[in-house]
């Protein structure tokens, strides 16, 4: 290189530098801004991410979610589930399940619950279900769900496995069958919608409670916001997921109180209405979830994001 050249270069870089090292200071700001977060319910085994995935995981992880669980509920989408806990591993995990839906599925082809228990025993697979009762649809009726509930149960006890369970409408028959079960591994009542008194009667079990953006669909003045403003779901019974695609946290929902949509960064926000949509939720929306939940209860994001992430680690064995 002759001396002009060797000059030249050297200008570009006394210029350029200064900028790296305010990108790279920007860029550290970014991850110390970013929540530290792990999302225990996303359907990315749904169509909606058939084309992109890879970009949705990506940018989960840019938004600070650092663990996945990916919900199968039916034999088919936890085979799914299975393979891409393989595909991203130490960020994807899988569950399998047969949702309350799917229940006639297991009843009338018996054959292939023996799919479910073998993807069940899984290293990846870190949970049985979501399984549990469902009345407020009638795709599957309500004897054969809690036939197919039974069953899992029975699965979660032996493999000793966390059990997700999913109930709407339905909990003194829930409960009912659970209190015939000795020695139950943890049970998480995922999705949350019901009321506090509900809830209560899951908390008085040790059950933990997972909430989702339904924070902002919630009316009511005895349901789940009620929950978090009164004290009643402690931190250490707390799990949060996003139901990507479903669930879409509307920041912009009219009955969200003010401190609740102030308590949101710009960066969560960034995320949430750049890639997320009413039709396709994504797990990068969790942070602004869990800003929500932690305005509602008076606390800072830091210690509900660390609260949860802690909970889930030790309930799952993520590692």
């Amino acid at each position: 290189m002759d001396p002009n050249q060797q000059k030249a270069q050297e200008t570009v870089v006394a210029s350029v530098a200064p900028l790296l090292e305010d990108q790279l200071e920007l860029d550290m700001k970014h991850c110390f801004e970013n929540l530290i977060v792990i999302d225990v319910g996303a359907n990315l085994t749904n169509k909606k991410y058939s084309r992109d995935l890879d970009s949705v995981v990506q940018r989960a992880r840019d938004a600070g979610v650092q663990k996945l669980m990916v919900h199968g509920t039916s034999v088919k989408s936890s085979k799914e589930a299975l393979r891409l806990s393989r595909i991203y591993p130490d960020i994807i995990y899988s569950t399998a399940g047969i949702h309350p839906h799917d229940s006639k599925s297991i009843v009338e082809e018996p054959a292939t619950w023996f799919d479910l228990e073998h993807i069940a025993q899984a290293q990846e697979c870190v949970a049985v279900g979501p399984c549990g009762l469902d009345y407020q649809r009638d795709f599957s009726e309500p004897d054969a769900q809690k036939q197919i509930f039974a069953k899992q149960l029975h699965l979660a006890v032996r493999l000793n496995k966390p059990l997700l369970i999913h109930e709407r409408s339905a909990q003194l028959d829930l409960l009912e069958i659970l209190d015939k079960f000795e020695n139950l591994p943890p049970v998480i009542i995922r999705g949350f919608m019901g009321t506090a008194e509900e809830a209560l009667k899951y908390l008085e079990r040790r059950f933990y409670i997972s909430l989702t953006g339904y924070l902002c669909k919630d009316k009511s003045d005895t349901g789940v916001r009620r929950l978090l403003e009164d004290g009643t779901l402690p931190l250490d019974r707390l799990l949060v997921e996003t139901d990507a695609p479903f669930m879409y946290p509307n920041t912009r929902a009219s009955k969200l109180p003010q401190h609740v949509k102030t308590g949101i960064t710009e960066r969560s926000l960034l995320y949430l209405h750049r890639y997320c949509t009413f039709q396709r939720n994504e797990p990068c929306s969790l942070p602004a979830i869990v800003e929500m939940i932690a305005a509602f209860m008076k606390k800072t994001p830091d210690e509900v994001a660390l609260a949860t992430a802690f909970n889930a680690l030790k309930l799952f064995g993520l590692s």
